[in-house]
This record gives C-alpha cells, sequence and structure tokens, in this order.
C-alpha cells in the first residue's frame, strides 16, 4: 500500500513553501498595520529563509528547521491572541492564494495552533 503524501510534499516541497511564505510576509504580513511592527528590525531575508524552513517541517517535510525554539524566539515580543490570530488568518490566505486545499490548510494551521501557548504572552 502505498504511503499517504505528507501535507509537505502535496503542496509541492520546499519551492512551494518558499512562494508561500514570500507572499505570507511582501503581500500580507508587513502589509498589515497590527503586526507589521514586529518586523520592523527583522532581516526579513533571513526570517524567510527560517519560516520556509520551520514551515516545511510544520507540513511534515523535512526537519531542516535549526532556528530558536518557539518560546526563545518570541521572547519579549508580547504577542497577544489578536496578532497570533491575524498572523494564522494570513498564513491560511497565503496557502489559499497558491490553490491549497482548504482541509489542508486546516490540517497546517491546526499544528500552528498548538505552538500558540509558546508564542503569545511572551
Amino acid at each position: 500500500m502505498a504511503q499517504a503524501q505528507s501535507l509537505y510534499e502535496k503542496v509541492g516541497g520546499e519551492e512551494a513553501v518558499a512562494k508561500v511564505v514570500d507572499y505570507f510576509y511582501e503581500e500580507l504580513v508587513l502589509k498589515d498595520e497590527t503586526v507589521q511592527h514586529f518586523f520592523v528590525n527583522t532581516d526579513i531575508e533571513k526570517q524567510k529563509q527560517h519560516q520556509t524552513k520551520f514551515i516545511s517541517f510544520a507540513l511534515g517535510g523535512p526537519k531542516n528547521y535549526t532556528g530558536k525554539s518557539m518560546a526563545k524566539a518570541h521572547e519579549g515580543m508580547n504577542i497577544q491572541p489578536e496578532h497570533f490570530n491575524a498572523i494564522a488568518t494570513h498564513l491560511h490566505d497565503a496557502l489559499a492564494h497558491y490553490g491549497v486545499e482548504e482541509s489542508d490548510i486546516g490540517q497546517a494551521l491546526e499544528k500552528v495552533a498548538a505552538l500558540k501557548d509558546d508564542i503569545i504572552y511572551k
């Protein structure tokens, strides 16, 4: 019996995830006045590379993410639930923009939601 494709494979691998991440930041996050301030002093190209590896891993791809833990990466940012939800919505919209099915987006967002406690109020 053939093994089911991971979500990562289904969306097209790292190259496809990188396109989603580009769109996520350039068209959504950095244009959203409620969350863009979190990225003012961020090397956005480096951030995109980390995010591509992280999202690839979250979608069942290779574990190439070697960045800080979620709690450490968000330390001192005081991210509130509405900020977290805005970013999750942008991720949803970026995945949808590239034709990822709603059920698959839901699966990806469940993985992100599982990290919420490591991200908010830090």
